[in-house]
This record gives C-alpha cells, structure tokens and sequence, in this order.
C-alpha cells in the first residue's frame, strides 16, 4: 500500500528515476571510488566534477559502458545511492522498480541489471526495453497494429526500433551513442590541429557550436588544450562547420541503423512510418540538425519530442499501470 512504484532509466551518461507524478532525480552515473578501501566516495554530479581532476588514491568511473553494465559491484552501489535518497531508508516500504535496458541486450547482462536493482533494495522489479519505454513516454500509439518508429540517441549506445501491438516488431541497437561523437571531435582536434583537448571539452564544443547538418550561421568558440608536441597549453578556435566534418564518420553510423531497422520492417507498417514520421529521443536528439540528417537520409521525416531526455524513465513508470498488456513483451530474466 505504502511502497512506491518507481521508474529508472540507467543510462550510460546519466540515470534518472521518477514516479507517476514527476522526474524525482537526475544523476550522471559516474562514482569517485577509494582505490585502497573500495568505498564510494561521491557519486552523480560531484563525482563527476571530479573527472580527470583527481590524485591516483581515487578512482573516477563510469559503471556503464554503451548501455550495459560494466562494473557490477559500482553500479549496485550507485543504485542504492540514488533509491535510498528518493525513498528514504526502505526497511519497510520498499519500490517496485521498472527499469530500462538497450534492445538486444543478452541474458547475462539483463541479469547483471536485474540483480543490481534487486540488490539495491527494491521489493520487486521489472526490465523494460529502452525504445518500448520511450514511447510509452511519448505517448505514441503502440496498442494499434499500426508502425510507430522511434530512434533514441543515448550517451553509449543509438537505438532503433519499430513498434506495434505494445511490442518490439524490428529493432536495432548500434553500441555507439553521444560520447562517440566527443571521441570524434577529440580526434579532429587532434588530427588538425595537433592540440589534445579532453572529453568534456569536446562535449561543450557539440553542445554549444556542434550540428549535424551545415549551418546558415557559423558560430566559433575557443578552447583550450594541450600541445602535442610542447606539451604546454594552446588555445584553439574552432567553428561549427569543423564540427560538423568532425561528426560525419559517427553519424554515418547512427543513420545506418535507421536504415538497417526499416530494412527488417514489414512494408504495411514501413507505409505507417510515413505518414507519422519518426520520432527521435534521448540527448543526442538535441544535437542541432539531427532530424534534418535523418529526414534527408532515410525518406521520411523526423522530429524531435517534447520530452527526449525523460521520456524514457516516464514510460518506465507508465510501464505499471499497462503491466497485463505490455507483460509478455518485457525482457525475461
């Protein structure tokens, strides 16, 4: 009666929980460890703060690596982190969680997520898979035989999918999301102008100049790096159409999946698609031009949602009150 039903969307660039009413939290998932003593020491936005920044005592990562678990025991600490300060200590009163995975992950690693949330301290819990919650979220119209596409651009990894009848038809999932497209830029940088500059550089430069597609106005910023050679510090400006060339290889890569998911798409529900248009989410959907690239690469028109970067975890929370429907197409554990 008391306990609560929480969603949690675990990405590999933030993890964000809510309940039927509102976004409780959001977090980076990243944990600053004590190499000696095995103890987290910060978590979500302090730790991430600390990026870079700290002696070899601590250790700052990130448990997740493009969508799945990749350091167990960091993740489970993170969880009971983030569960304890939305429901308080839960000794008695403890969540149902709905929680999301990429499409196509293996049993294994389902099973990593499963036990993570269960050893958090949830009473009961669920997967659901990332495109499906995102599109409860959005409120598409999944419960009609009719095609609904959806592409989710994350932090680790690019999702595609086509749904239909609460349920995954043909989908994709490319281990490749927005911090492939910093990586890009850093190796622009370096490659043009022999400057290394450091990731969380590289993801300022994409969100304030970046684009996918050419711009009408070109914007410049200046940053600052390490010379290759020297060693020393070297300011470098660089302008929205370098970005642009900088992102190409990855982007490639992120239209390709689209193209793969319509490839496997039965043609009745490819005719649907073209009517309503794909719908684009996550954090790399907000990169300037994304829905012009898709729209021009793919043949039908993209567009970005109202809420692309917590649709997810609200679908999650959705995902209970549809539970008998949407059941026999959640991840088995």
């Amino acid at each position: 009666m008391f306990s609560k039903d929480l969603g949690i969307d675990l990405g590999t660039m933030f993890t964000r929980l809510a309940d039927s009413a509102q976004v409780l939290l959001e977090e980076p998932t990243i944990v600053a460890i004590d190499v000696d003593d095995q103890k987290m020491v910060a978590a979500g936005l302090e730790a991430r703060d600390m990026f870079g920044k700290v002696p070899d005592s601590i250790e700052v990562a990130r448990p997740l690596r493009n969508g799945v678990i990749a350091d167990y025991e960091i993740t489970e600490t993170l969880l009971q982190y983030l569960l304890q300060r939305v429901s308080g200590s839960m000794r008695i009163f403890r969540p149902r969680v709905m929680i999301s995975v990429p499409y196509g992950v293996t049993s294994v690693e389902r099973r990593a997520v499963y036990e993570a949330v269960m050893e958090a301290g949830s009473r009961e819990a669920f997967l659901i898979q990332q495109p499906l919650a995102a599109a409860i979220g959005i409120d598409l119209p999944i419960n009609s035989p009719s095609g609904n596409m959806i592409i989710s651009l994350g932090g680790g990894c690019t999702e595609a999918a086509v749904m239909a009848m609460y349920g995954i038809v043909a989908a994709d999932t490319l281990r490749a999301g927005g911090m492939d497209l910093d990586e890009a830029i850093v190796n622009y940088v370096r490659r043009k102008y022999g400057v290394i500059i450091g990731q969380g550089t590289a993801e300022q430069l994409k969100i304030r100049i970046g684009a996918a597609v050419p711009q009408d106005t070109e914007n410049s910023m200046e940053v600052q790096g390490q010379d290759q050679v020297t060693g020393l510090p070297r300011p470098v400006t660089l302008t929205t159409g370098e970005i642009v060339e900088a992102l190409q290889e990855p982007l490639k890569q992120i239209v390709e999946t689209g193209r793969k998911v319509l490839e496997k798409t039965p043609p009745e529900l490819v005719s649907d698609i073209i009517d309503r248009g794909v719908a684009l989410c996550g954090g790399g959907a907000l990169l300037r031009g994304v829905d012009k690239l898709l729209t021009k690469s793919l043949g039908i028109p993209a567009y970005l949602v109202d809420n692309p970067l917590t649709c997810v975890v609200q679908g999650a929370v959705k995902g209970f009150s549809m539970l008998n429907v949407i059941r026999r197409n959640l991840p088995q554990v």
